[in-house]
């Protein structure tokens, strides 16, 4: 297992806490489409000893999802995976999730210590704000147009069966995030990854080594099932992690510190290790610790260089066992 990290911002000086606090692989958000774009950011990382090992978010995939692309997205999502290839960056994180990104309908929980952390109501959803794409800005539009499972299921297979070979080409694994929240639908529009057996369907539709899972915790966990068994029943197709936990359901959570919340950490370490998982496992969705009142929710760095603690903690204490 390889800690790694997003950093919000990139800065020189997170760079150096990263590397400080034994992160290994760094977790950066599509830069652009040019190979020159990927590789100018993959030197910045190295300079500092970092490896760039995910691109995750801001993806162009948005209309593939809901079935309205003309080509343009398509044709630049597979650039990108070919030029992934040429610079050597190996996972490619995203996500199923029409019309949105992960929601949260407050940002101001109080938590440990008066720590901020993000939580989700269904019974809310008027005041849900879409976090991933714009930071902590307010709800992007959503049309009104519904979209059914079968119709999202269609949708995944015919990209599948157009990026897998490209990936499989470019020595690139695709790791599909699960729907955040995991609900069966979500302001009109159906939600497909959000249980372990739709996962299980999804590896099924393109069986390769390039057609993979991100392994959210956090979400698998609102879904209400056993962390450590879902790690084990999922097994040989994780291939990246977002390490994190809630408490709750997926209709109302809060997100905790990672020590702090129901999972058993421990056990999910263990399981990871029983199934010789050896890729990047990110902390994710941290909490706002003092001072960084204005920083993005989910993404400051005091609560990531907490969690990279405990993290390593665990990975070293689960290795004799």
């Amino acid at each position: 297992m390889r800690l790694g990290t997003v950093l919000t911002p990139m800065s020189d000086e997170n760079l150096r806490l990263a590397i400080q606090c034994g992160v290994t692989d760094i977790t950066t958000r599509y830069p652009g489409p040019q190979l020159d774009d990927l590789s100018r950011v993959k030197r910045r990382i190295e300079a500092f000893g970092l490896r760039l090992s995910v691109i995750e978010g801001y993806l162009p995939i948005e209309n593939i999802k809901i079935g309205r692309d003309d080509g343009s997205e398509l044709d630049e999502l597979k650039s990108l995976i070919r030029n992934m290839g040429q610079a050597g960056i190996g996972i490619l994180c995203y996500n199923f999730m029409a019309g949105t990104d992960w929601v949260r309908t407050r940002l101001d929980i109080q938590d440990r210590g008066r720590a901020k952390v993000t939580a989700f109501d269904l019974n809310e959803v008027e005041q849900a704000i879409r976090l991933g794409h714009d930071g902590a800005g307010t709800m992007a539009p959503v049309d009104a147009e519904t979209i059914s499972v079968d119709a999202l299921w269609k949708n995944l297979k015919s990209l599948l069966r157009e990026i897998v070979p490209v990936a499989e080409d470019a020595g690139v694994v695709l790791a599909m995030h699960p729907d955040d929240p995991p609900l069966s639908e979500f302001l009109g529009k159906a939600r497909i990854m959000n249980s372990v057996e739709n996962f299980e369907r999804l590896v099924e539709l393109s069986p390769s080594e390039a057609n993979a899972i991100c392994f959210c915790q956090g979400t698998f966990a609102e879904m209400g099932v056993d962390i450590p068994g879902a790690i084990k029943r999922l097994g040989k197709h994780i291939r990246y992690v977002h390490f994190r936990d809630v408490r709750g359901t997926k209709e109302s959570f809060t997100e905790t510190f990672h020590d702090d919340g129901p999972t058993d950490m421990v056990a999910a370490m263990r399981a990871y290790r029983e199934i010789g998982f050896d890729g990047p496992m990110r902390p994710d969705h941290v909490p706002q610790l003092v001072g960084e009142d204005e920083g993005e929710p989910g993404y400051t760095m005091k609560g990531r260089l907490f969690a990279f603690g405990y993290m390593r903690g665990l990975i070293q204490a689960t290795k004799s066992c």
